[in-house]
């Protein structure tokens, strides 16, 4: 069960002799090490009753199945991850689906503008369309060459590595289209609506 959690400014990264270029502001390289951070219970989901829908302002909301939609053109993503609390993974790999063709299949309408990100839990978050859409966000079931376990989001979870890592959902069930802007739940508690490390959109405020 989602609840609100207090926010900690001040965050310090590690010492660096030289700044990596592919670190935004604030950010230290956590190495070989990835941080398990979530606001909610690990959940264990059956890949046989796990799925994922497109609904909202689209011609034909769409529902898959974990077969149905691991048998859809693949696509990789090879960069770095940025979280809020600092730290962040470089040169990582992840295998799934690109959000642009489960839109494509869905026919998002023309005054679509937002997106609402939801998982399995009840967590969720908000994204405008087009940080989503471009070769920009991803489904994701494989990291680094394994499947996604489960408290890094697996069976799937939702990649947007241009912005911290709060906005990739774990555990991700599906998108809901609006015209309107809808915060989700970091957001309601204190945390940028949008997001991207390399401005430092930690906070709202920021």
């Amino acid at each position: 069960m989602l609840s609100a959690v207090a926010i900690t400014r001040g965050f310090t990264g590690r010492g660096r002799a030289a700044r990596d270029p592919r670190l935004p502001p604030g950010q230290y390289d956590a190495g070989r090490d990835w941080p398990v951070l979530h606001a909610e219970s690990t959940p264990r989901l059956a890949t046989d009753r796990w799925t994922f829908t497109i609904e909202g302002l689209v011609d034909r909301p769409t529902s898959w199945t974990w077969a149905e939609i691991r048998a859809l053109p693949r696509s990789r993503y090879s960069g770095d991850i940025h979280c809020v609390t600092t730290w962040s993974k470089l040169a990582m790999t992840f295998d799934g689906v690109s959000v642009d063709t489960l839109l494509d299949a869905a026919g998002v309408r023309p005054e679509a503008r937002f997106v609402v990100a939801t998982a399995h839990t009840g967590y969720t978050t908000n994204l405008p369309l087009e940080d989503v859409t471009g070769g920009k966000a991803w489904v994701v079931w494989d990291a680094d060459g394994s499947p996604l376990t489960t408290e890094h989001g697996g069976p799937a979870r939702l990649l947007v590595p241009h912005l911290y890592f709060w906005k990739s959902a774990k555990w991700v069930s599906g998108l809901r289209i609006g015209a309107e802007d809808e915060p989700g739940f970091w957001e309601r508690n204190g945390y940028h609506d949008r997001g991207d490390p390399w401005l430092e959109q930690r906070y709202q405020g920021d």
